[in-house]
């Protein structure tokens, strides 16, 4: 059954959860398809791989293929691999990606010495496992303590640019983190979202909490929708910062080019202090407010202090589950992240599927078309059942993996 045709048969909000209930406990029961760790004990070496779900990709492009990113810590486990992966699978499904969920990690400190040895190895021990050898795992990319270099080092030490997505241009990626995708996929969530609701995003006044690489792209990208600055915060900017006219374009451009210096220098000309507490900025009366930095700012405690009346989703889970009913109770929609932000999965599913020299384009455009596809999908059963979006999202990226995915 389809995903379409299962929507149609639901009558209620009770139907409606007794489906996602029985969704959640087949997903509950899905296994690793591939769940390996890599040892080389005389370089100190150890690495995970982890592959979910890869049925959802059959007859796609990737045929049997899981994707996701490559974490280093010095603490890293296979048990969070296994999490991060699992959440991947409904990452990419959520995104209506014909592609599994997968995740690599290596036990290490990017900043230690000899570093490239233990990075070089540990990418040659994944070889077999790669898409590409065969394997159902798609390859490396970005994640926590990942640095530019590294796709280079794979890429050389494997003899093939399929090894890594988010490489360079000229290596023949979409360089997806320079170029801001996912922080574009947040900014059209948020875009899609207000359109679904019969405004515009011209003149919307927004606060961005968080202005690092994603933060950077939302600002860049929500105000060339048409949306007003009206605060950020950072630690790196002192704090959060609120403007009572507009700001300037070379201020816009050195919040996007995250030149510290510039911006600070701009700040204290045109904004209006508030303090170190970066919290302040979500209390800001706006219209939108785009959370971008850590999980679990936004809670039942904090919640009636919200005035915006929309939310999208940068952070991974900055609204706890706890606080999602009380803003619909409010009136604020709500778009999570693991809708408005898979921009960095679908820059890099364009990456292994495109032949075109025109990727970055290409990532961007499909970015907006699948987010803003992906939205209205959501707050159609959000009206029609008046389920939280969190609920809405979940099914949809359950019914994906279990009845296909909608055409």
């Amino acid at each position: 059954m389809e995903a379409a045709a299962a929507e149609t048969t639901i009558q209620s909000k009770e139907e409606f959860f007794t489906i996602l209930s029985g969704l959640q406990e087949q997903f509950e029961a899905l296994k690793p398809e591939l769940e390996v760790t890599v040892r080389d004990p005389a370089l100190g070496v150890e690495g995970y791989v982890v592959v979910w779900n890869t049925a959802i990709s059959r007859g796609g492009p990737l045929d049997s293929c899981g994707k996701g990113g490559t974490r280093i810590a010095p603490n890293l486990s296979i048990d969070e691999i296994k999490m991060l992966s699992r959440t991947m699978a409904l990452k990419n499904a959520a995104a209506g990606l014909p592609l599994g969920g997968a995740k690599s990690g290596l036990r290490a400190d990017s900043k230690e010495p000899g570093f490239e040895t233990k990075y070089r190895r540990f990418v040659k021990l994944c070889q077999p496992f790669l898409y590409e050898n065969g394997g159902p795992f798609g390859g490396f990319g970005f994640d926590m303590g990942a640095q530019p270099i590294h796709a280079k080092w794979a890429c050389d030490e494997l003899g093939s640019t399929r090894c890594f997505t988010g490489k360079p241009v000229d290596m023949g990626g979409t360089d997806y983190d320079h170029e801001g995708i996912a922080g574009l996929g947040v900014a059209t969530a948020a875009k899609a979202l207000i359109e679904t609701q019969g405004e515009k995003t011209q003149d919307m006044s927004f606060a961005v909490q968080g202005a690092g690489a994603m933060g950077a792209a939302v600002i860049r990208y929500f105000s060339e929708y048409g949306g007003q600055l009206k605060a950020l915060a950072d630690p790196k900017y002192d704090g959060s910062w609120a403007f009572d006219t507009p700001v300037s374009p070379g201020l816009l451009r050195a919040l996007v080019a995250q030149d510290m210096e510039e911006a600070k220098a701009l700040l204290a000309q045109e904004g209006r202090y508030s303090g170190e507490d970066t919290q302040d900025i979500l209390f800001e009366p706006v219209d939108v407010i785009l959370p971008c930095a850590i999980h679990n700012v936004i809670t039942e405690t904090n919640s009636y202090d919200i005035k915006a009346r929309y939310i999208s989703e940068g952070a991974n889970q900055p609204v706890t589950k706890e606080a999602y009913p009380m803003l619909m109770e409010k009136g604020i929609h709500v778009i999570p992240d693991f809708i408005a932000n898979p921009g960095g999965i679908i820059a890099a599913f364009v990456e292994l599927t495109s032949q075109s020299d025109r990727k970055v384009e290409e990532a961007k455009d499909y970015t907006i078309i699948k987010i803003t596809e992906n939205v209205k999908k959501l707050m159609d059963l959000v009206s029609r059942f008046g389920v939280e979006p969190v609920h809405a999202g979940q099914y949809l990226a359950l019914s994906n993996i279990f009845y296909g995915i909608q055409k």
